[in-house]
């Protein structure tokens, strides 16, 4: 028996609802579940697709700004900058046009030798496809508000507020209960970790104050 669930677990052909949440064996069927996995050669492709994000969202509000704000005064003397409204019609163009582009491309050729599918079979699939629509329209809301707010207020208290890490982390931890039954090194970590984050957010909103 202890060979065959070992079996199991290896080749991934167990699921997470069958063991004990907080457990080894939990982690584990977690992880043969994912594409791109934590265990084994994805390791380096996986922390480098996170260091390319995390690269390009550092970007995000910056190239923002100065779309709205031409701080680097690379326009003519009398061209008058792109308003917020402008831009974020501009940016929602572009991403809706990535979007498609990835998705089409990623469907018939999937990364790390995963099943190919297909574009009819993606309209087939209405599964969870409602809640994907609300959560774009909202994210697509909060980031109009964002920017509204970043050329209101500044764009350094404007990413203040929205705190994405600090946000996200406490949906793990209270609602999908990620770290459930961990060890209390794992749970001092965890407090550092968003004390830290919470310091990070103050500092960032005191720098978008009115300087001299």
């Amino acid at each position: 028996m202890l060979i065959d669930r070992e079996k199991d677990l290896e080749d991934g052909a167990g699921s997470a609802e069958n063991a004990k949440a907080g457990t080894a064996g939990f982690l584990i069927e977690v992880e043969n579940r994912r594409a791109i996995k934590v265990f084994g050669k994805s390791t380096l492709i996986g922390l480098a697709i996170t260091f390319f994000a995390g690269f390009c969202f550092s970007l995000f509000s910056p190239a923002f700004n100065l779309a709205t704000n031409d701080q680097w005064h690379t326009l003519k003397e009398g061209v008058p900058h792109l308003s917020v409204y402008t831009a974020f019609f501009y940016f929602s163009v572009s991403c809706f046009v990535l979007a498609i582009i990835l998705n089409i491309t990623f469907l018939y050729y999937p990364v790390l030798n995963l099943p190919r599918s297909s574009l009819k079979a993606y309209l087939r699939d209405w599964n969870g496809r409602g809640w994907a629509l609300l959560a774009g329209l909202l994210c697509g809301f909060g980031n109009g508000l964002q920017f509204m707010g970043g050329e209101a207020a500044g764009y350094a208290a404007a990413d203040a507020v929205q705190a994405l890490p600090l946000v996200s982390t406490f949906w793990g931890i209270l609602l999908f209960g990620e770290y459930r039954k961990s060890s209390r090194r794992t749970y001092v970590l965890l407090g550092s970790m968003l004390f830290m984050f919470i310091v990070a957010v103050a500092v960032l909103m005191a720098s978008s104050g009115h300087r001299k």
